[in-house]
Parts: C-alpha cells; sequence; structure tokens
C-alpha cells in the first residue's frame, strides 16, 4: 500500500515538473516576435521592441496600433527592411552604433520618425550636422623633412576620412619597410615629418633611416594621392602652388567631392 502510495506521488510529481517545463517553453515562445519589414524578416523578444513607451512598434505589440500580417502571420510593416537593422540594434543596445562610412543618416532619421523613436531620431540628426559641418571643413596632411618644413607635399581635402586613408597607406608602406617604427619619423594628427628627405635627378625620396632605405619618391606620392582621390569619387581642383607649373612639381594638392 505504501509502496503503491509512493509511485503515485511520483507520478504527480513529474507530471507537475512537465507542465512547469511546458508552460515555461510556451511563455519563451510567445515572447519571440517576428516582423516583417519590407520583405526582410526579423526575429526578437517582445521586451525588445517594447522598451520605448508610445512608440510604434510597443503600440503595435501590446494592440495600441493596428497592424496587417503576412501570408505567414507575422506583422507587416511596409518600410525601409534593410535600414530596420539599424533600428532594431538601437532597441538593443540603448545607442546609435552604425557601421563606418554609413552616409544614410537622412533616410535613418526619418525611419526613427516613423517609429516614433525621438531618442534615436535626435541622435541620428546630430550624427548627420556633425558630418555636414566636417565636410565643409578643409582638413590636410603634411609630408615634411623634420629638418626642412619647406620640403615636401601638402593633401588638402574637405573629407576627414580620405586624409585619414592617405595617412595610413603612408604608414603601412613606412612599417613594412622599417624596424623600429616609429623611431624613425614623427607622426602628428595632420603632420608626418620624416628623418630625411633626398633630392636628386630622379625626384625627392622619403628617407627612413641614414643608409637611405626610403619608402618611395614624392612623385609616387604625388600619383598615388590623385589616383586614390579619383577613385573615392573626388575631383582634384587644382595645386595650391600653381607656380610650379605641374601637378608633379606641385607642393600641394586640393580634392573636393
Amino acid at each position: 500500500m505504501e509502496r503503491k502510495i509512493n509511485r503515485r506521488e511520483k507520478e504527480s510529481e513529474e507530471k507537475h515538473s512537465n507542465s512547469e517545463g511546458s508552460e515555461q517553453d510556451k511563455d519563451y515562445k510567445t515572447s519571440l516576435i517576428t516582423l516583417n519589414v519590407g520583405g526582410y524578416l526579423y526575429i526578437t523578444q517582445k521586451q525588445t521592441l517594447t522598451k520605448y513607451p508610445d512608440s510604434f512598434l510597443e503600440g503595435i505589440i501590446n494592440g495600441k496600433i493596428m497592424c496587417p500580417f503576412d501570408a505567414d502571420g507575422h506583422y507587416f510593416i511596409d518600410r525601409d527592411g534593410l535600414l530596420f537593422r539599424h533600428i532594431l540594434n538601437f532597441l538593443r543596445n540603448g545607442e546609435l552604433l552604425l557601421p563606418e562610412g554609413f552616409r544614410e543618416n537622412q533616410l535613418l532619421a526619418q525611419e526613427a520618425d516613423f517609429f516614433q523613436l525621438k531618442v534615436l531620431s535626435d541622435a541620428v540628426k546630430s550624427r548627420w550636422e556633425k558630418e555636414q559641418l566636417a565636410s565643409r571643413e578643409t582638413t590636410f596632411l603634411e609630408i615634411t623633412d623634420s629638418h626642412d618644413r619647406s620640403q615636401g607635399l601638402r593633401i588638402f581635402c574637405n573629407a576627414p576620412d580620405f586624409i585619414a586613408k592617405i595617412k595610413s597607406r603612408i604608414v603601412l608602406v613606412s612599417k613594412s619597410r622599417l624596424d623600429g617604427f616609429p623611431e624613425e619619423f614623427s607622426i602628428s594628427s595632420n603632420i608626418i615629418q620624416f628623418k630625411y628627405f633626398i633630392k636628386s635627378e630622379n625626384g625627392t625620396r622619403l628617407v627612413l633611416k641614414e643608409d637611405n632605405t626610403f619608402v618611395c619618391t614624392l612623385e609616387t606620392l604625388k600619383f598615388e594621392a590623385i589616383m586614390m582621390a579619383l577613385k573615392c569619387g573626388f575631383r582634384l581642383l587644382t595645386s595650391l602652388d600653381c607656380s610650379k607649373g605641374s601637378i608633379v612639381h606641385s607642393d600641394a594638392l586640393h580634392f573636393i567631392k
């Protein structure tokens, strides 16, 4: 008799445990939401979409706003499906994080306004304004002889990213050709000062060591800068020192989009 009771108690406990497990699974499944945004499917948690009260997504999930469903029963939102990834990342992270080189600030701001996410909209617009301000400011890179600032090349451009790209290229090549980098020349935000420049009939060489190890000729660097600029959609306005008579012999290059 006692053995039968124990068996019944054990079966009851197992049923109760299985019931709790199935309820937890059910709750977990119902917390996952699938959205169809412009043909792109996104799966996320309910708490992510309802993070900001009175937002469009919170209104949909909590039944405040009517939303159509697609053929598979997913919420359908007729907006930009690609840009929605940035909306969702903002909801997940609580801050605006965009990939390097992102250029669709105006479109993203419109999406943020549609989804009624004022914090995100303000962040995107602030980023956009800073980029526009930076694009109007001319930045430069100066490559000079540490002993004579009159020697060298100056590259002017209204895009800081492009200046950084050229600078990275020079530093990369220099690192590959010199042990002990960067002791042989100094780098600041806008200036690279080589230890020595050597002028000869074959052109000016950017020298790194006294044994005449060099990166390249200055003329080669000018041509590489011009080709990089053209590939990135910039125009060469003119050399800032037109007295030289030729781009090859100029002391400065000026690029603009």
